[in-house]
Order: C-alpha cells, then sequence, then structure tokens
C-alpha cells in the first residue's frame, strides 16, 4: 500500500486498546505507522503497556503522511486536549488534505479544532467528552466509529478495532 501513518499519543497514559489495535490493522494492510507525542521515548499506557514515540508531531510535517490520528487514554485529556500547537498541526493537516482522526479523547482534541462544527462524531461515552463535542457544535453520535470523507471519530477501547479498520479502508 506505501502509505504512512501518524499516531499521537499523550506523552503519558495512553489507551492501549486504542493504540495497538488500529496500528496492527494499519501494518498489516502495510501501511507504515510512526508514533509521535511532545516528547520522544518510552511511553507508558494506562495499563502499563508501552510504546516508543519516535518523533515530537511538530517535527515532522503532517503532509508527509496519508491519515494522522490522536490516540486517546487518560493523558491524552492532561496532555494534548489545551495543546495550541496540536490543534494548529490538525488543522494544517486537514487543510492540506491528510484524513485527521481520533478516538475516545482523542475525538475530543480533534473536535477542539473546530474542523467538526457542525457534523457528526462520537467520543467515548462520557459526560466529560460529550460535553466537550457540544461545546464546540459537534452532534454527537453513540456509535462505535463515525467516517467522513475527511474526519474519522472514534469512542474508544471497544471501537478500537473498528477504528482500524476504518482507516484501513480509508487509506485504500
Amino acid at each position: 500500500m506505501n502509505k504512512k501513518a501518524l499516531f499521537i499519543i499523550p506523552p503519558e497514559r495512553f489507551n492501549e486498546d486504542e493504540l495497538f489495535q488500529p496500528k496492527a490493522a494499519l501494518e498489516q494492510a502495510g501501511v507504515n505507522v510512526t508514533i509521535a507525542s511532545t516528547t520522544t521515548g518510552e511511553i507508558t499506557g494506562d495499563f502499563q503497556g508501552k510504546d516508543t514515540a519516535e518523533v515530537i508531531f511538530s517535527d515532522v510535517s503532517a503532509a508527509d503522511y496519508d491519515v494522522v490520528a490522536v490516540i486517546g487514554g487518560s493523558g491524552t485529556n492532561d496532555y494534548l486536549w489545551d495543546n495550541m500547537e496540536l490543534q494548529q498541526y490538525l488543522k494544517q493537516a486537514h487543510q492540506d488534505r491528510v484524513l485527521v482522526s481520533g478516538i475516545c479523547a482523542g475525538a475530543v482534541t480533534v473536535a477542539r479544532t473546530g474542523l467538526l462544527a457542525d457534523r457528526e462524531a462520537t467520543c467515548y461515552p462520557l459526560d466529560i467528552q460529550i460535553d466537550q463535542l457540544k461545546a464546540n457544535h459537534v452532534t454527537y453520535i453513540a456509535k462505535h466509529v463515525v467516517v467522513h470523507d475527511d474526519i474519522i471519530t472514534a469512542d474508544g477501547p471497544d471501537g478500537a478495532a473498528q477504528f482500524g479498520a476504518s482507516l484501513v479502508q480509508a487509506l485504500d
């Protein structure tokens, strides 16, 4: 397939299912997945799973990738929701016609860019996340994955496999 994906995770406490399941789906389809964060090195997830952030997201151009995905986890709320540099990065990616996506708290990160205003999306079914979608003029839909041509959102661990499959399908 020769496509490339950039997965952005928080510098600590990412959700393992939300990272590993879509990553595996893309890699099985021949997509090269790069893990990025606000720091590099080994990062520990919510359940002590580990992965390595190879790059700092702002050091690479989103235009070099076919999809940019913001991964959830408890660290995403703390480190990525209010990261203005990340919001600009996602807006630029969208402008460059890169598929922008987010799962769980990552979907909220995408919603906070304004790119989903007056559109439907999903996130983890917690009031704090649903309220964030509504505050950004996004219609919350209780589904595992909501697919638009340019943006894909997913609800969390239960939708992680479907999120991966949707990304593969979108890149096909």
